[in-house]
């Protein structure tokens, strides 16, 4: 008997576990957000930005030997007990141009609920729910749609979004 794998989705989560003295300051994150929604402009490099991002796709090439490089970012808030629409960062009419990958890092996050669908097989709209928490990401194929609940009443969640090529 033999077995040839088809098709497989795979999901990347964790925490971003910088070393002493490198950690990713959420501040910073959240100053270039106001400032790219004040001046309407895109979100532009920060050094804060830059360690997630390189946490990440070193992290990824490391330990699952996939190697990734960035195709777009932006971040936003999500007000108190907000749900998005479903959301998707694949162009059906321009595959080829898409991304591969989708990363949400968790900027200032507080129960924080990201639901991403998927197919198994025959069995259609499955859902799988992830809470994610501050310096927390998870990172899913851009086929996958998914929406975000900001679940708490108080406060504001902060949310840097990553599109991924593969190389």
């Amino acid at each position: 008997m033999h077995k040839k794998v088809l098709s497989e989705q795979v999901l990347y989560y964790g925490d971003v576990k910088m070393p002493e003295g490198w950690e990713v300051n959420p501040l910073n994150l959240c100053k270039q957000l106001f400032d790219s929604l004040y001046h309407e402009k895109d979100f532009h490099f920060c050094k804060d930005w830059d360690k997630v991002n390189t946490y990440v796709r070193e992290h990824i090439r490391i330990k699952h030997n996939v190697s990734i490089e960035n195709k777009d970012s932006w971040a936003n808030a999500y007000i108190p007990n907000e749900k998005t629409e479903t959301l998707s960062h694949v162009d059906p009419m321009n595959l080829d141009d898409s991304a591969d990958l989708v990363l949400l890092y968790g900027i200032n996050t507080l129960d924080c609920r990201i639901k991403i669908n998927f197919d198994d097989n025959k069995k259609k709209g499955k859902v799988w729910n992830i809470y994610l928490k501050k310096n927390m990401f998870v990172m899913f194929p851009s086929t996958n749609t998914y929406s975000i609940e900001n679940n708490q009443k108080n406060s504001l969640n902060f949310i840097q979004t990553i599109t991924y090529e593969r190389i």
